[in-house]
């Protein structure tokens, strides 16, 4: 299965690249496209509605400001929708950030934090979400994590002399 990227700007490509560089180093197909929620809606729901017929099994949406990019994504579709609240504008993200995790009952969102960090963490969760049914893909989770855990014992390890 596929995950789809969607980023309400271009402007948002440099604050989600660690989303796209986690879900490539997962092996997973992705397929990255600007779409917005309020300037191409039409696109959104055209994309969306046929999501899960062109191969896609989660849909990631990164938006800054009024970030309804993911609320929209989600009106459209009954796949798993994460949101990716881009940092930015006048409040740095924290708009973005409420936009995108009050969604209203029956519509959900799963929402990650502002930054990089965030971005990678939308990539983990598609990837976990999809490894329900694909065992490699599992493996390569345990193996990412097993790395990272290694990476924080060797820092430790240097501290410590």
């Amino acid at each position: 299965m596929k995950v789809a990227v969607l980023m309400g700007s271009n402007s948002d490509l440099p604050k989600i690249q660690k989303c796209i560089d986690t879900l490539k180093s997962l092996e997973i197909e992705t397929v990255v496209r600007v779409m917005s929620a309020h300037r191409t809606p039409e696109l959104v729901a055209d994309f969306t509605d046929h999501a899960i017929e062109n191969g896609f099994g989660v849909i990631i949406a990164a938006a800054g400001g009024a970030a309804h990019l993911a609320g929209a994504v989600a009106a459209h579709t009954l796949l798993p929708v994460i949101g990716i609240p881009v940092e930015g504008g006048s409040f740095n993200g924290m708009d973005a950030l409420l936009s995108t995790v009050q969604m209203p009952g029956g519509i959900p969102v799963a929402t990650v934090g502002v930054g990089s960090g965030g971005a990678t963490n939308a990539a983990l969760l598609a990837a976990e979400i999809l490894a329900i049914g694909e065992p490699a893909l599992r493996e390569k989770l345990a193996a990412d994590r097993a790395k990272r855990r290694e990476k924080v014992l060797a820092a430790d390890a240097e501290i410590q002399g």
